[in-house]
């Protein structure tokens, strides 16, 4: 296939991965699904689960693959792109994330925090420690030792949905409440604990521990570098990326250089770009550069590039893979072990540190969506050999089933009743 031809095809799979998605996101809406939610499952109905099952030749003919990449094929496009919208959209909620609110809860944050990490990381290293020791059901591929099954699905279980947490406070309006204070920080804490975990998992494979040194110092580094350097030095020179109240040409290119950087330096230290380019956007002046460049970025990055990302991750799911009861009730095993360590964990910790219990359901069901962050992390896992084809079906199934419940079930045990700001604690 040569350039021409590759283009032709990539703009046809752009539109049908549109179209799908606003298809599935309308239909979401009416459930009081968020449209993330549903770009997560359209990625999965347009991979082989489903499209592929029905209509093979159709499927393979609009997303081509080559298993032995060779030769180009079009999804060698659709990666790269699919990262790029997830950093954008990270950056978009770098810029919304607030500090200053999860210092007002920091004593809960840290409860919860522990707690969400703990539970669910027992609960997934004993599933790993059972599972590896059944190697015919080739969910570990036989070179991952048994430490590194059980670290690496122990972080799998501890991650949250915190880029889709963010986006389901704000849908919700708990920006500033108690639940939100309190889940933000928590998960921002998790998820940031789960991706140290996985560089572990991979510099033990790799026979290489100064690689996770590199990783995890290089992380701090950068995080200090950007917030003792970068932001002051953003803070003084917003008034000249700026006009009549207004953010320049010259300040929408400051911010989206520096975004690519910091997603350049956190992919080169094997950390992942979204978190280069979540601290970028947590950097940017909230002033007048967050609100222009979310303003000007946001309708591009979430309405065209995300979607690919849930396509491309979708395009190597196969659930039909888990094709036996043992399969399906390791499967049901999975989802059990991640909504008990998860969302039963961490409305027992939020219980605890005083908060009341309507308010501390709200906190266990938020925390408990896995979303976009269990996507990247597992679609890592596939890449880098620590987990087989199946077991990454059932953890994106896992991933999908525990943020489709979140917010059916957050209305069910909260309900609709505006939540009571956050106080700061002493």
């Amino acid at each position: 296939m040569n350039n021409l031809d590759l283009a032709i095809q990539f703009f046809l799979q752009l539109a049908i991965i549109l179209i799908v998605c606003r298809i599935v996101g309308l239909i979401a809406a009416k459930f009081g699904q968020p449209q993330v939610v549903a770009e997560m499952i359209a990625g999965v109905l347009l991979g082989p689960s489903l499209f592929g099952l029905f209509f093979p030749e159709v499927q393979s003919w609009i997303f081509p693959w080559d298993k032995s990449q060779q030769t180009r094929d079009t999804q060698s496009y659709l990666f790269p792109i699919s990262q790029l919208g997830l950093a954008l959209y990270m950056f978009i909620v770098g810029m919304e994330f607030r500090m200053d609110i999860i210092n007002d809860r920091l004593k809960s944050s840290v409860a919860v925090s522990f707690a969400g990490m703990a539970a669910p990381f027992v609960l997934g290293a004993g599933l790993a420690w059972y599972l590896h020791g059944h190697p015919e059901l080739m969910l570990f591929p036989e070179k991952v030792p048994l430490d590194s099954a059980m670290i690496f699905l122990g972080a799998c279980m501890c991650i949250t949905a915190f880029p889709m947490l963010a986006r389901i406070i704000h849908f919700k309006g708990l920006a500033g409440t108690t639940m939100g204070t309190v889940a933000i920080g928590a998960g921002a804490i998790d998820d940031a604990s789960a991706w140290c975990m996985l560089a572990l998992v991979l510099a033990k494979l790799d026979n290489d521990w100064s690689q996770a040194y590199y990783n995890i110092g290089g992380g701090i580094g950068f995080a200090v570098v950007a917030y003792v350097v970068i932001r002051p030095i953003l803070a003084r020179c917003e008034r000249y990326l700026s006009k009549d109240d207004s953010l320049t040409d010259a300040g929408l290119v400051v911010g989206l250089a520096l975004m690519c950087l910091g997603a350049w330096w956190t992919d080169f230290i094997h950390l992942h770009a979204v978190f280069g380019a979540f601290v970028m956007g947590s950097v940017m002046p909230r002033r007048i550069m967050s609100r222009d460049l979310i303003a000007r970025i946001q309708p591009l990055a979430v309405a065209l590039l995300l979607p690919l990302f849930f396509t491309y991750s979708g395009l190597n799911t196969k659930i039909g893979l888990i094709n036996s009861i043992q399969l399906w009730i390791i499967c049901g095993a999975v989802l059990v072990a991640a909504v008990m360590g998860k969302g039963v964990a961490c409305w027992l910790a939020a219980r605890a540190t005083g908060i009341p219990n309507r308010e501390a359901l709200g906190i266990g069901t938020l925390m408990n969506a896995r979303g976009l962050m269990e996507l990247i992390i597992i679609n890592i896992g596939l890449q880098k050999g620590v987990i087989t084809e199946r077991l990454f079906a059932t953890l994106v199934i896992m991933a999908v089933i525990t943020t489709l419940m979140a917010s059916p079930l957050f209305e069910l045990l909260v309900g609709s009743k505006q939540p009571e700001p956050a106080n700061s604690e002493s």
